[in-house]
């Protein structure tokens, strides 16, 4: 499935990264932080943001763990940088990073997210084999996007919009399904946060027992108002 050609080359990502938080922070942000705080990411784990942009997650992570975010896009990675320095975070990394290709050893991070970003990527297959692949056994695989509907008198009505999002860089079309087709983990909660909300949220586990005795348990998510 073709998504978009060169995502860090869609509009959302050149022309609209002085605005981007702007836009989409109460949007976006308050299903991220709720999530992000479900789980309970306990002190010294390792964290990956793909697709991190503006840096609009950040404050929602905990300065016990260890946060690496990449984004192919200099222009959002800009703006996370001056986020990470005027706070003075450091426990938080930025690396400029294809999500396709992620320049990082097997197994090496307890937690992976990826926050409205599997229809953005031309290839949702790659990325989530990477992410896969970076995760260690037993980590925690989080994913947060519109999927399209399975409600078969919703379903037609959106996919009219979709040569729009196209052009902005972002695909309707992508089921659920075809994201975990062939993947090994183990979905442990599909949720969306509201009520007939546009997007849904993942928390999955990787195959494997976990290289760390330490699990926290993952907490329920309150819907948002």
């Amino acid at each position: 499935m073709e998504v978009a050609s060169h995502p860090h080359e869609s509009k959302i990502y050149s022309e609209f990264s002085h605005f981007y938080e702007w836009i989409f922070k109460g949007f976006f942000f308050p299903r991220i932080k709720s999530t992000i705080e479900s789980l309970n990411i306990p002190p010294g784990s390792k964290v990956l943001e793909v697709g991190v942009g503006t840096g609009l997650s950040l404050t929602a992570y905990p300065e016990h763990a260890e946060v690496m975010g990449i984004d192919l896009a200099p222009d959002m990675l800009e703006h996370a940088h001056e986020k990470v320095n005027r706070n003075g975070w450091r426990h938080i990394s930025l690396r400029q990073m294809d999500a396709l290709n992620l320049e990082f050893q097997d197994e090496q991070f307890d937690y992976v997210m990826a926050f409205h970003i599997v229809t953005v990527v031309p290839d949702y297959k790659r990325l989530m084999q990477e992410i896969v692949r970076v995760c260690k056994p037993g980590g925690t695989i989080v994913v947060i996007n519109h999927f399209r509907s399975e409600r078969r008198w919703i379903a037609p009505f959106v996919d009219l919009i979709d040569p729009i999002t196209r052009h902005l860089g972002w695909s309707t079309r992508l089921r659920f399904e075809d994201l975990i087709d062939g993947v090994p983990l183990k979905v442990e909660r599909r949720f969306k946060t509201a009520f007939r909300s546009f997007f849904t949220v993942m928390i999955a586990r990787k195959d494997g027992e976990p290289l760390s005795t330490e699990s926290a348990p993952v907490a329920a998510v309150s819907a948002e108002n």
